[in-house]
Parts: structure tokens; C-alpha cells; sequence
């Protein structure tokens, strides 16, 4: 059994991530904890609603209940990106070329590295942003689909229509797909190289409960996610895409729901994250599990993988967190 060194914070934990070789976990309360020689506390926020991993330099991004965004360090460091007076900023991203998203309600915005803001409108709330992994293009999830801006050309929008609430958004790694989270218990996918809209859909249905957590394994062979008594994970090696391929199912127990997934940095081995607090590792090769955590106190809200692999970070909704060696 890998060793857990856990830690104990006050209230649901959004994050939990590596910045460099430090583990550091952001609740919801506004708070930023990391485990370096000890346990450190930054007051980020006045309640954080928001928080990914940039991982092009090792820092969050977080957006909170006072309206703005923040980049912090892994010294705990803040820099405040935005400031949106009287909003709730719910809806970050961070893309290449140390760009930022944010978005408050219909409004979407880019800020470049140079601080330069870039503006763009939807006509329905923006519920997720997702930046594509080369060139400055970003996807804004909303009401019956997805808008494609490119930031900095005045290349027009591309919308992909597809009927229901679509809640987040995610390109594939080689920039040919884009898979969105549905407010129904569904993904939906758009293959962008496609010569016929017809053949462009990805239908992937069938899940028990709402997808919250999606993650692609290195070579985005692979998507997992979240939201079955099982990781479903959808191949996406062929030119198609997951279309007419059955998704494998791992790790699965029963009744008890799987709520976070994460892929190793550098293998295909999926961490599995459940609803009663259990953590799982599972080989896709051939669907080898290892129990990493035995059940806790809450739902696993985030994962998170060391550089090299062999340490994973771990958050709850009861504020039981942890660090999981997995080499010992």
C-alpha cells in the first residue's frame, strides 16, 4: 500500500495540484495551502469559485467570489490578473503563451502576457472556457454549444451548435477534437477537421450521473471522466475519433460513483477518485488496479500528479486532503 501523508483543511477543497514539486490545495473558502517544510496558508480570496493548474509555469489560476483573478506561485505569491468589481468570476483557463481566460456571465476575456486584454461576447452565459493547445484559440462551452475565437486575428468565430447546456470544455491534445461537459448526464464531441458536418458529431452518452471531471492521458489516446459507478474512458487514437468504439470501464464498484479522474504524466495509468473518498489506480493496458487511499470523510473533488509520477495530491469536500507516495 503507497503511503498517505494527509492534511486536514476547513471545508470543501476546489484544487489540488504540483506547483514544481510542492503540493498545494486551494479551498473554497479563499484559502491557499501548501506543504512546503511545513504547512503555509495564503488568503487568496473572499471565497474561491475557480482554480486550474497553469502548467506552462507552475502556478494557479484562480477566480473568486470578490471578482478577481489571481496567478499564484508556488511561494504562495499573489499577482491579481483582473479585477471585475461587484461579479463573480466562475470560469478561468490558462492557454499557452501565459495567456489567461476569465468570463462573467455573457462577457469572455483573454489577457495576454503583456497584460493586453482581449474581449469577446456570447449571446448566452459562458459555463466553461478551454484554451486549444497550439496558437491562441479559445472555446467558450454555453447554451446549445461551443464558440471558437481566435484571440489576436480577426479570423471570425466558428460556433458548433449542439442542442442542452454545455458546462465546460476541453480540446484534445493534438488540437483535432473538442469534447464538452453537458448540464444532461452526456459528453458532447466536435471533430474540427471534419469535411462534413454530418460526421462531425461525437455522441458519448449513457452516463448514470452529470460528467464532472475529465482528464486525457499523455498522448490524448485516451479521455477519461468522471460520473459512472466506473472511470469511462473513450479511445481516441483513430481518425474518428470514439465514434462506433465502446469507452473502457475502470475501476468499477458497484453503486459507488466515481467523482474525479487524472491521468499519470508520463504512462497510461489513470487515477480514479470516488465519491466515498477511495482513491484507485488503474492500467489501461490491462486494468491492473491499485488501492492508493481507502475511503475518507468526502467526495474526492481534485487530483493532482507530481511531475514525475510518483507523487499524487488529493482534495475532498470535507477538507480531507493528502499527498499519496506511490513509489513507496
Amino acid at each position: 500500500m503507497p503511503t498517505v501523508a494527509p492534511l486536514d483543511i476547513d471545508g470543501h477543497v476546489v484544487t489540488a495540484a504540483f506547483l514544481g514539486d510542492i503540493p498545494v490545495f486551494a479551498a473554497a473558502s479563499g484559502t491557499v495551502h501548501r506543504l512546503d517544510g511545513g504547512e503555509k496558508v495564503t488568503e487568496a480570496h473572499q471565497g474561491l469559485l475557480a482554480c486550474v493548474k497553469d502548467s506552462a509555469d507552475q502556478t494557479l489560476i484562480t477566480g473568486g467570489e470578490d471578482g478577481k483573478v489571481l496567478r499564484i506561485g508556488h511561494d504562495g505569491s499573489l499577482t491579481e490578473l483582473a479585477h471585475v468589481p461587484r461579479k463573480w468570476v466562475s470560469v478561468v483557463a490558462a492557454g499557452p503563451q501565459g495567456a489567461v481566460a476569465y468570463a462573467v456571465g455573457k462577457a469572455g476575456y483573454v489577457r495576454l502576457a503583456d497584460g493586453k486584454v482581449k474581449e469577446f461576447t456570447e449571446e448566452r452565459t459562458i459555463e466553461g472556457l478551454g484554451f486549444a493547445p497550439k496558437g491562441l484559440r479559445v472555446a467558450a462551452a454555453r447554451y446549445n454549444g461551443v464558440t471558437l475565437h481566435w484571440i489576436g486575428t480577426t479570423g471570425a468565430p466558428v460556433d458548433l451548435e449542439w442542442k442542452g447546456a454545455h458546462t465546460g470544455v476541453t480540446f484534445s491534445p493534438d488540437g483535432r477534437f473538442v469534447v464538452t461537459t453537458m448540464q444532461e448526464n452526456a459528453l458532447h464531441g466536435w471533430k474540427l477537421d471534419s469535411k462534413s458536418a454530418e460526421t462531425r458529431h461525437m455522441r458519448m452518452t449513457g452516463y448514470p450521473a452529470k460528467v464532472k471531471s475529465l482528464s486525457w492521458s499523455v498522448k490524448g489516446k485516451w479521455l477519461a471522466s468522471s460520473g459512472a459507478p466506473a472511470a469511462i474512458v473513450w479511445p481516441f487514437s483513430g481518425k474518428e475519433g470514439p465514434m462506433g468504439k465502446a469507452p473502457l470501464e475502470l475501476g468499477t464498484r458497484a453503486n459507488i460513483m466515481v467523482t474525479q479522474v487524472a491521468f499519470h504524466p508520463a504512462e497510461e495509468v489513470l487515477a480514479i477518485g470516488f465519491v466515498d473518498g477511495m482513491v484507485l489506480a488503474v492500467r489501461i493496458a490491462d486494468g491492473k488496479e491499485a488501492l492508493l487511499r481507502r475511503p475518507g470523510k468526502g467526495a474526492i473533488t481534485s487530483m493532482g500528479w507530481s511531475a514525475n509520477g510518483k507523487l499524487l495530491a488529493y482534495a475532498s469536500d470535507a477538507g480531507d486532503c493528502g499527498v499519496i507516495d506511490i513509489s513507496a
